[in-house]
């Protein structure tokens, strides 16, 4: 089980040419690749298929895996290779099959009742996110250790209510949020961490760990601490009984079961222009750049109002309806809803989601709702800016969706969507970020949401099934008839 962004992990050693793992791919492997990966297809789109082939062929195995750029853009950011072959994850050139299943059969009496022993100087700890202190470290390794992009302009900074709301979710085992430890000084100097719930793979529900925070800190990242940390992470699954995981990666692991991209909406675009987040197109100006990016001051959706606890069964019915339309969604209890959604008011704690409802006015009946997420971002070393404050969109539902007509669905989701970024505005957010899952290729583009660099690729550990539309096309661009995959969102 890996996690979504450990975007900073020790480059693979090179391999020798002859061993390059493009070497032993087929025709039709090299294919399979380029179908889960738009971003990469998209750059060898200039070449025929046979020197495309010839192309990836003579990738190293860090090139290949990183899927964004053949120039190797995060190729260091790579676990060893060697490592996900020794894992139930399905191989890059498998042939694709609807019909789902787990990949390998795990016997609970076989699984170890202690974990691997750690390299010298290190050992196992177990966090208690229940403890100020325990949190406090947490935090600490994830603000200065975590995900920076490529040029080290912004690194995540994770409130601790933010942790709280992501690691203490209902059924949460404490024996999944994992550490390491100095064995000296105690220090806290890696992490990987999981939570419970059940997700529908076309239809079929299983129970599975959702993977997340998988951190190292920057002085250790030679010490090859990802696969442990990865199996250790499995070891406790599986005596807790659990024997799939989800999670995401910006790099192309073996094998993603869909891949997203990451669009933008500036909000102040004249902080995301300071900040280097975003550019000044050829030709225009910043003023003109403001205008463009402007948001009217009231919202216009009628009915619409702040989610409240009495909501949390009518969300949840239209959240599962709605979740349901999709070949990889999250199976949502009346508890999880209440926790993910509901924002609850708690002294010294940070809001950490917003979230709306339409209330029919004549009937009382809720019929759409729609939530973002605050992520914060560290801006590092800039004289005028030190943070930019990120809203993801999370969880929509709609009930317009179930009247089969795109067109009604579409126009609907824009009086919402539009509604959704006034409100973020409102709540001092700089950009609102949306990836091109559910519905979101209906309105991405209209709302003048920017195509960002990132792709997001979803996987599943211990499972099997045929790859699901992301919602782009080849040209990697939000595409109408690519939905219906990923309903997902992974924090």
């Amino acid at each position: 089980m890996s996690d979504p962004k450990d975007n900073k992990g020790k480059a693979p050693e090179a391999p020798k040419a002859e061993d390059a793992p493009g070497n032993k791919l087929s025709t039709k492997a090299v294919e399979a690749l380029l179908e889960s990966n738009a971003a990469l297809k998209n750059e060898l789109a200039g070449m025929d298929k046979d020197k495309a082939a010839e192309a990836l062929r003579k990738m190293d195995i860090a090139e290949l895996l990183t899927g964004l750029a053949v120039g190797g853009k995060n190729q260091k950011d790579m676990a060893s290779y060697k490592f996900w072959q020794t894992q139930p994850v399905p191989r890059f050139d498998e042939a694709a099959n609807d019909a789902g299943g787990p990949i390998k059969i795990i016997d609970p009496e076989k699984v170890s009742k202690t974990p691997d022993t750690l390299i010298e100087g290190f050992e196992w700890a177990t966090l208690d996110l229940t403890n100020d202190d325990e949190l406090q470290e947490l935090w600490d390794l994830l603000t200065y250790h975590y995900v920076e992009d490529d040029n080290a302009m912004f690194r995540f900074r994770y409130s601790k209510s933010f942790l709280h709301w992501a690691l203490m979710s209902p059924g949460w085992k404490k024996e999944w949020h994992v550490g390491v430890r100095a064995t000296k000084s105690k220090k806290l100097v890696a992490s990987i961490c999981g939570v419970p719930t059940e997700v529908r793979v076309r239809d079929q529900k299983i129970k599975v760990t959702e993977i997340n925070f998988l951190c190292i800190h920057k002085k250790l990242r030679s010490k090859r601490l990802t696969p442990v940390l990865i199996k250790e992470i499995t070891r406790r699954c599986y005596l807790s009984g659990i024997y799939q995981a989800v999670y995401t990666a910006g790099v192309v692991l073996p094998t993603p079961v869909s891949s997203c991209r990451y669009y933008h909406r500036p909000l102040d675009w004249l902080k995301l222009y300071e900040i280097g987040f975003s550019h000044l197109p050829r030709g225009s100006t910043k003023a003109r750049q403001i205008t463009k990016n402007h948001l009217p001051s009231t919202t216009s959706t009628p009915g619409l109002r702040a989610m409240e606890a009495k909501d949390v069964n009518a969300v949840q019915d239209l959240l599962e309806r709605y979740s349901k339309r999709f070949a990889l969604n999250q199976a949502f209890t009346r508890e999880e809803v209440e926790h993910w959604l509901l924002h609850k008011e708690e002294a010294g704690k940070e809001q950490v989601v917003w979230s709306y409802v339409v209330e029919d006015a004549e009937t009382h009946k809720i019929t759409d709702f729609v939530s973002f997420y605050n992520l914060e971002s560290t801006v590092i070393q800039h004289p005028k800016h030190d943070n930019v404050r990120a809203a993801y969109l999370y969880y929509y539902g709609t009930e317009t969706a179930f009247t089969q007509d795109q067109k009604a669905l579409k126009e609907r989701l824009l009086m919402l969507m539009n509604d959704a970024l006034i409100l973020a505005k409102k709540a001092k957010f700089d950009v609102f970020n949306a990836l091109t899952l559910h519905d979101n290729p209906l309105f991405l583009e209209q709302l003048k949401f920017g195509a960002g660099d990132g792709q997001l690729h979803y996987y599943l550990y211990n499972y099997r099934t045929a790859p699901v539309p992301g919602g782009v096309n080849d040209k990697n661009l939000p595409d109408e008839k690519k939905m219906g995959g990923v309903g997902i969102v992974m924090l």
